[in-house]
């Protein structure tokens, strides 16, 4: 009887220590709101595998999961299927529509059915792209040298505006050209390719781009203007998202950054092997005031 009194008493102590570890120490305390929050839910966010959308899609995964305890899935997708994901609700978020221009024909399909929180860059330009040490400058000087290019244009995925446009380019310019399709990775491989051995090459372009920082580059003069005048680049978000996750929605809205800050972004990138998942993580740690002036205020 002796040994069960002292068995219970054990067991009373463990209970005592027990709640007192919960009301004094159970739970995290910690500066960080991410450690201190239940399961807020998941985010959503719709991306294609351009290195601009990679970059700043990863940037805004981290902040929601790093800074505001959010968990998030990146869904990469193709370009129609992008704006189309989200008018369904499939996506939350999206943050690289290029507007008014290179995605004006998915925008009118989704009129309505998304809400665009206006630009969150600017000064983006989409190009026809050479290595400086060509000898052209215009497009127009394409139809002439047909035959140093290969006849070819090195595209990007056909769902692109970029390659829409790019194929307005050929018939508006006269070019016998084809224009190859692939994707941002094949066109960057190509691009190295012809640059390592002094090559001519053109390829479909934009800025903001790592492309730029890492080889001698320029644009193709395009005096019709076919593939348009600087534009900018918006995030969209779902209908709804503002009631549903007010915080999410603010992060969203708040977003702005300039083309050299996206820029270092991706170059980051590169510089990490390509793992966009780190190097997101450490631009993030690196431009601290840019991302509190993002963050809903309880999270700053």
């Amino acid at each position: 009887m002796l040994k069960n009194k002292n068995i219970i008493k054990l067991l009373a102590m463990v209970l005592v220590l027990s709640f007192g570890l919960v009301g004094c120490g159970g739970q995290k305390t910690t500066d960080n709101p991410a450690d201190t929050t239940a399961d807020k839910g998941t985010v959503k966010i719709l991306y294609v595998e351009w290195a601009c959308a990679t970059a700043s899609s990863h940037v805004m995964a981290d902040i929601l999961e790093n800074k505001m305890g959010y968990k998030v899935e990146l869904t990469p997708i193709s370009a129609p299927l992008l704006f189309e994901g989200l008018a369904n609700g499939d996506g939350d978020a999206m943050t690289t529509a290029w507007l008014p221009i290179t995605h004006k024909s998915y925008m009118e399909k989704v009129t309505g059915k998304v809400e665009d929180l206006g630009p969150n860059c600017e000064g983006a330009k989409l190009a026809l792209v050479v290595p400086d040490y060509v000898d052209i400058n215009s497009i127009e000087e394409l139809k002439a040298n047909k035959d140093k290019f290969g006849g070819q244009i090195i595209g990007i995925d056909p769902g692109a505006g970029l390659m829409k446009l790019t194929e307005q380019v050929i018939k508006d310019y006269d070019l016998d050209y084809e224009l190859m399709e692939g994707s941002d990775a094949t066109m960057i491989a190509a691009l190295k390719s012809a640059t390592d051995k002094k090559e001519p090459v053109v390829v479909t372009g934009w800025s903001p781009h790592w492309m730029y920082a890492s080889w001698a580059l320029k644009n193709l003069e395009d005096p019709k203007k076919v593939l348009g005048e600087e534009e900018t680049i918006n995030t969209l978000v779902r209908n709804g998202l503002k009631e549903d996750m007010p915080e999410v929605y603010e992060l969203f809205d708040n977003f702005k950054w300039t083309i050299n800050d996206i820029g270092s972004a991706m170059l980051m990138a590169t510089e990490e092997g390509a793992d966009s998942k780190t190097a997101a993580h450490k631009w993030v740690n690196e431009n601290e005031d840019l991302v509190n002036s993002w963050l809903p205020d309880q999270y700053k």
